[in-house]
């Protein structure tokens, strides 16, 4: 029996496996910053944040791996990662027999586990939580002495993550201490002093001072650059948000951290954020990057701080548009801005409400004909081009839609040539629901006409209009997946919630993908259970707050940008290979995804009603 030192909730039986279940339950909720833990459902070869669930004392049964850093930009404890892939098992047990020398000598306490393929882990657990920098710092510093010393845990603030002693090995096994447990859980319960990490730090000192020399002859990647002239200009840029969400920066242009995040507020302050929109993204850990830079105030002095630096922020911006007013002598027409919304050729723009009519009777249509669509990839993806199609009817208050295939993929979260294949089959159907009625040329897409199949044209009638906005691919479900979004579409529709044996009657998805998904959604807080086993929308979860947490709406970005690039270049030759005005001119010239809010509810006269779908 093991001595009263491990905690009572830890199960003590002797059984296969039982060691690794008592480390887990032991250490990992103590080394975590977090109670957050990833799995990788491939085998060990990626650990996905979609794939990110609350951290308990029970063992995951695929390899899992704790959240390094907390919601705050700080850690708990000093990860090394010493990789026999690098060098060998015999390079990695030198590594870690001269590290713990090393640690000895500096009077640090560590523990140590093994990884069935050779590799070794040490943790350093710390009293004083660390923030990102002073963590990379010091890990990127030990990385110089030890050629086997993997770095990238500590080099990423959002998604740095390792196994803990007892985790699922992707070989087999589990990660094994080399020390006793209770050992292992004293180091943990009596962590270091800060005057061990301050002689650990010390004792760096002079590999710190060099890589950080380091960094200032180095610029980000060109990936993390970010491109300003893709994002609105009531929106922070890609730059500062990742900056505020990595805790990254260029150090040739802020020297400390103190720079960096006053950079920050002052361009969130510019993008029309109010400061508890700044602290909400702090509290949730949706910018653990700029909540890092105030980890070197105590804990009750840091939001007192950034109330100061938010309102230097807000005087500079004041000054800067005062002083750019004083300076404009421009003309300013006193008549309102005029309404430039091209018309779509064929729009009944006479009578907006008879067309939104029309457009929830094809959502019927849409509805009754979606079973015919496997499950599939491409069953999936038809169907959500669909919807993408009637979003943009409503947007244009017109049954006719002339939105490009890059606009459309924009919306599904496909690739442009995927869009393409898809409506091509989709118009080659019998009884389409939606017809080509002129091909596009020069800048203008194809003209697309929705249409109600006649052997539907009774029932969907006859059917009850769909309550609420008909939504194309949301931003978070590009990281979530189709099924997850067709769950939560009709999880919104029902009031009272949705059993899973429902759920996978009314989207037509196996009952294992409806599993997979609401429990991916439930460790996101996105639904909950209740008593009665059905499952319904958490409102209070805002889906723009975590595609932002996800990183989706960077890749939004990106896949705007590009296409803008892309029509750029088209222009440009369509300027020197044709004269016909008319193939210059674009009647959709952006892509107004991002900020249509949807037609009206009072478009739906009655609450949907329950149909199961053949």
């Amino acid at each position: 029996m093991l001595p009263a030192l491990i905690p009572a909730g830890v199960s003590r039986d002797s059984s296969p496996g039982s060691d690794a279940v008592q480390a887990w339950a032991a250490l990992a909720p103590l080394l975590a910053g977090q109670p957050r833990v990833r799995l990788s459902r491939d085998g060990g070869k990626t650990y996905p944040q979609k794939h990110e669930r609350s951290l308990t004392e029970t063992l995951p049964t695929f390899p899992a791996a704790v959240k390094i850093f907390g919601k705050d930009g700080t850690c708990a404890a000093i990860f090394l990662d010493f990789d026999s892939a690098v060098a060998g098992i015999d390079s990695v047990d030198a590594d870690v027999r001269a590290l713990q020398s090393w640690l000895h000598n500096c009077g640090a306490r560590w523990i140590e586990d093994r990884s069935p393929n050779g590799g070794r882990h040490i943790y350093i657990p710390l009293k004083k939580r660390v923030p990102f920098s002073e963590a990379r710092d010091f890990v990127e510093a030990l990385g110089t002495r030890y050629r086997t010393l993997d770095k990238t845990p500590h080099q990423n603030l959002m998604h740095g993550c390792m196994r803990t002693p007892g985790s699922p090995h992707k070989r087999g096994g589990y990660q094994e201490l080399a020390m006793s447990l209770n050992m292992a859980y004293d180091v943990a319960r009596r962590p270091n002093s800060e005057s061990v990490w301050e002689t650990m730090r010390s004792e760096l000192e002079h590999e710190i001072t060099g890589i950080r020399a380091l960094r200032l002859t180095q610029s980000l990647p060109s990936s993390d650059q970010g491109v300003e002239s893709s994002m609105p200009a009531t929106r922070m840029s890609r730059l500062m948000q990742q900056m505020a969400q990595t805790g990254l920066y260029d150090a040739n242009r802020y020297s400390s951290d103190s720079e960096a995040r006053q950079a920050i507020l002052t361009a969130a302050a510019a993008a029309g954020m109010k400061l508890v929109d700044v602290e909400r993204r702090i509290l949730q850990g949706t910018w653990p990057g700029l909540a890092s830079f105030y980890a070197r105030y105590s804990a009750r002095h840091r939001l007192p701080a950034l109330k100061r630096d938010w309102t230097n922020a807000v005087v500079y911006i004041q000054k800067k548009q005062a002083s750019k007013a004083a300076n404009n002598n421009a003309h300013k027409s006193p008549t309102s801005k005029p309404n430039t919304q091209p018309l779509l050729p064929g729009a009944v723009t006479s009578d907006p409400s008879s067309e939104h009519r029309y457009i929830r009777t094809w959502r019927s249509a849409l509805a009754l004909r979606e079973h015919i669509y496997s499950a599939s990839r491409n069953g999936l993806a038809r169907r959500m081009v669909l919807r993408a199609l009637g979003e943009a009817a409503h947007m244009t208050a017109s049954r006719f839609v002339e939105f490009g295939d890059r606009s459309l993929a924009v919306a599904t979260g496909l690739d442009h040539t995927t869009v393409g294949s898809h409506l091509r089959a989709l118009r080659a159907e019998a009884d389409p629901l939606v017809t080509l009625v002129e091909r596009g040329r020069g800048t203008k897409g194809d003209l697309y006409i929705l249409s109600i199949p006649q052997d539907l044209q009774a029932a969907a009638e006859d059917l009850s209009w769909r309550k609420g906005k008909l939504h194309a691919l949301r931003p978070v479900f590009r990281e979530l997946g189709l099924p997850a979004a067709f769950i939560y579409e009709a999880l919104e529709r029902i009031a009272g919630g949705l059993t899973t044996a429902e759920i996978v009657t009314l989207t037509g998805l196996s009952r294992t993908a409806v599993s997979e998904a609401v429990e991916l959604m439930a460790a996101w807080n996105m639904v909950s259970r209740d008593s009665g086993r059905s499952w319904s929308v958490v409102s209070t979860t805002s889906l723009r707050e975590l595609a932002e947490s996800f990183g989706v709406l960077e890749a939004v970005a990106a896949q705007l940008h590009r296409y803008q690039i892309e029509r750029t270049i088209w222009r440009e030759w369509l300027s020197k290979n044709v004269t016909t005005v008319s193939e210059l001119l674009s009647p959709i010239d952006d892509y107004p995804w991002e900020e249509y809010e949807g037609p009206p509810d009072e478009w739906a006269l009655t609450d949907m009603v329950f149909t199961r779908v053949a």
